[in-house]
């Protein structure tokens, strides 16, 4: 096997407070920026940048017979009104758009009864007048149509509210189910180390998602998901050479173990993970707009991951095992102190002394 690391001898373990402390200043800049958006920020912005799945809104769908590029239709959108539009190219249809559009008020529209999907359709009807007129029938039968909205679908805020809740739901499950397989695999201890570490690696991408405002959406949650499977893969291979490793060098203790363990394995977490990083890079940069959250996603999560992989998860088990034999000798101790054989254990024996009337 190919190795990017000869014989490394790094105290990972003994740098955890410095990897720890990191950690926890991520999650609390993190968090600190949602909570500051949510309820102190002058403007009263949202914690999170919530797409159209989560926050509800339009998305239109506009073909054209000469098609501009994105930007263009983006410059359109922006100078009708419209804030916050995402502009997708449909890449299997040539010069056909998907047009999203967040929650729309009521008041932007004269008729009052109008739905959103009908204000939704105005207001790009109304941006993408300066390409010509929309076709009244098909599109290439019309000689001086432009474009033609093929179609018009909204997304209503208590349908947002169910994914939203959705989406939650299915990242805690996957958390659960990660927990459950990896403590019947290993032990429970194993699996909560792991689980803390990947709920970190989310914390933390959701974290950096609310101080830049990236646009959360369902690939982001996808990419969450992703990055789920793909750090407990590292961890359990971590894992895995602890356990081999506690059974060949039964005289170490898990502190050494541990170490040896992840040095062990530190080439082939560099080499997987760094693989998919060069690939995700790609994704971000050739990716497009529409696919920006979710590579940038997946980005933060590599990087996360393999850093918490090595420097958050191991630490967490061998604090906890310590922890649990600590409590365990303590048990053991108090046990054996209320036994009526350890109250005797230790005392010389007493002689027997016959009595007075033995003795005549």
């Amino acid at each position: 096997m190919f190795q990017l690391f000869h014989k490394t001898n790094i105290d990972w373990l003994g740098k955890r407070r410095f990897f720890i402390g990191i950690s926890i200043m991520l999650m609390l800049a993190g968090m600190g920026t949602a909570l500051y958006r949510h309820k102190f920020h002058p403007r009263g912005t949202d914690a999170f940048n919530l797409g159209v799945d989560f926050k509800g809104g339009t998305v239109v769908t506009v073909r054209f017979k000469n098609a501009p590029t994105a930007e263009a239709i983006r410059s359109s959108i922006d100078q009708a009104g419209i804030k916050d539009a995402v502009i997708q190219p449909v890449l299997d249809r040539p010069g056909e758009f998907l047009i999203r559009l967040p929650q729309q008020a009521q008041t932007q529209s004269a008729d009052q009864n109008q739905t959103g999907v009908d204000i939704g359709r105005a207001l790009v009807h109304r941006a993408l007048s300066q390409f010509g007129s929309e076709a009244a029938g098909d599109l290439n039968s019309d000689p001086n149509a432009a474009y033609k909205i093929e179609g018009t679908d909204a997304v209503s805020a208590v349908a947002s509210a169910q994914l939203r809740t959705q989406a939650i739901a299915v990242t805690i499950a996957a958390l659960i189910g990660m927990l459950i397989f990896i403590a019947f695999r290993f032990e429970w201890t194993y699996g909560a180390a792991a689980v803390i570490a990947v709920f970190h690696t989310v914390l933390v991408t959701l974290g950096l998602f609310s101080i830049f405002q990236f646009e959360i959406n369902l690939t982001v949650i996808a990419a969450l998901l992703t990055l789920v499977g793909f750090d407990v893969n590292d961890s359990i291979v971590i894992f895995d050479r602890i356990r081999e490793n506690r059974k060949l060098y039964r005289r170490m203790n898990l502190y050494d173990i541990t170490n040896l363990s992840i040095n062990q394995t530190l080439s082939r977490t560099v080499i997987t993970s760094g693989l998919v990083f060069l690939s995700v890079v790609a994704l971000v940069l050739l990716g497009g707009e529409t696919l920006r959250p979710f590579s940038l996603a997946l980005l933060m999560g590599i990087v996360f991951g393999t850093y918490d992989t090595i420097a958050v998860a191991g630490p967490i088990m061998v604090w906890w095992e310590r922890k649990l034999e600590a409590a365990n000798r303590k048990a053991t101790a108090a046990a054996l102190a209320r036994s009526p054989q350890s109250r005797g254990r230790g005392q010389p024996a007493r002689k027997e002394v016959p009595s007075r009337a033995a003795r005549v």
